[in-house]
């Protein structure tokens, strides 16, 4: 008896556990799905906002806000090629690997753009904007190199296989197409082709048409044919009556 109730309560104990367990990963599941909601309600509002100052802004503060908005479109853009491609084209995966380094410098960019956005002294940031240019430039251009190299390779991939698929159609509709016509039946000689022996078909008793010769008897049967088998349920012939 006590080893059933250990049993059970060491089954208990396990079921608390998995719940614990499962409860706390749904709770992390869903401040993930929450901070990554806010995180893109973030870079909404922002890119928003860059957009505004690129449009109503002139001067440097107008500059700076085109350089991050170019720069953040353009590693975003990047971002999401690459990782949908890596998921079909595992050798994306150091293309991948080679954006993460560049999204290092990207973010540290971004950074001093951001702290320029607040400088009062626009003598000071119009001097900066020459590095801050070529800068962007360099990064954007990266990131730009490695999302069109993506998409070339998955245009290629997709046009090898529609090649491939397209002679692999052209042979199944050749095979289709091609049907064995019967060739026609031979036709009976003429009556009146000349046989073997010089005579023909018209002659008395060689012609399709002659009757059989009364000489040539009718082949008998090489065996006598077998008695009917009888029947319980048959009823027997009765005798003829002599009177």
């Amino acid at each position: 008896m006590e080893t059933v109730i250990t049993v059970f309560a060491l089954l208990f104990l396990v079921f608390i556990g998995l719940g614990a367990y499962a409860t706390v990963k749904a709770v992390g599941a869903a401040k993930r799905g929450v901070d990554r909601t806010i995180a893109q309600a973030r870079r909404t509002v922002e890119d928003h906002t860059l957009r505004a100052k690129s449009i109503a802004q002139v001067g440097p503060g107008g500059e700076i806000a085109q350089l991050r908005l170019a720069l953040r479109s353009s590693m975003r853009a990047t971002q999401d090629a690459l990782h949908a491609g890596v998921a079909e084209d595992e050798s994306l995966r150091e293309s991948l690997g080679l954006f993460q380094r560049l999204s290092a410098h990207g973010q540290e960019l971004d950074a001093d753009l951001k702290r320029l956005e607040s400088e009062p002294d626009r003598t000071t940031l119009a001097a900066h904007l020459p590095e801050l240019r070529r800068r962007t430039e360099r990064i954007t251009h990266s990131a730009d190199s490695l999302r069109w190299a993506a998409r070339d390779r998955a245009h290629r991939f997709a046009e090898d296989d529609l090649d491939a698929l397209s002679a692999q159609i052209d042979v199944e509709t050749g095979a289709l197409r091609h049907w064995t016509q019967t060739e026609p039946q031979q036709a009976p000689p003429w009556p009146d082709a000349p046989a073997a022996d010089g005579t023909t078909g018209r002659q008395a008793g060689t012609g399709p048409r002659a009757p059989r010769s009364a000489e040539a008897p009718a082949p008998a049967a090489l065996t006598p044919p077998a008695p009917r088998q009888a029947y319980p349920w048959q009823k027997k012939p009765r005798p003829e009556s002599t009177t």
